[in-house]
């Protein structure tokens, strides 16, 4: 007998079947993989955005202010105005200075579609500084021992 000879021998015949094994194998790594990170993908963090910690006015010149009522009114200061009207006073603040900053106040319980159609009549004029404005966070102390 010498060394290095392929020749096959006889005594065994050739594998016909393919070894599963490995696939099997990877197919649970990857189940195990989609498995963890489905849940990540779906959104169902529950927010409440309108207070923050850092809910402080800003500086510079005096900002333009846009309210929108729990009614989904919206008022340009203190008067209130369609969506066409909003557009002129903003198109009126965006042709006096172009950099002017828009304070979007809304109540809690707006819709976020009517929000973003005010900010789409104020970037359709020129106007992208857009801030929100929010109430400071609520902070409770607890007191006692456990």
């Amino acid at each position: 007998m010498s060394f290095g000879r392929l020749e096959p021998s006889g005594t065994s015949p050739p594998m016909s079947e393919i070894n599963v094994t490995p696939l099997v194998d990877v197919m649970l790594v990857l189940l195990v993989i989609f498995i963890i990170t489905a849940p990540l993908l779906a959104s169902s963090i529950r927010l409440e955005l309108p207070r923050s910690d850092a809910a402080k006015a800003g500086s510079g010149l005096a900002p333009t202010m846009v309210v929108v009522d729990r009614t989904g009114q919206v008022y340009l200061g203190e008067q209130s105005l369609s969506l066409s009207e909003l557009g002129q006073g903003l198109a009126q603040v965006a042709g006096i200075d172009p950099d002017a900053e828009v304070q979007l106040r809304a109540d809690v319980s707006v819709p976020y579609g009517r929000i973003v159609e005010v900010m789409g009549v104020a970037q359709s004029v020129g106007l992208h500084r857009i801030g929100f404005v929010a109430e400071p966070a609520v902070r409770t102390v607890v007191t006692g021992k456990p």
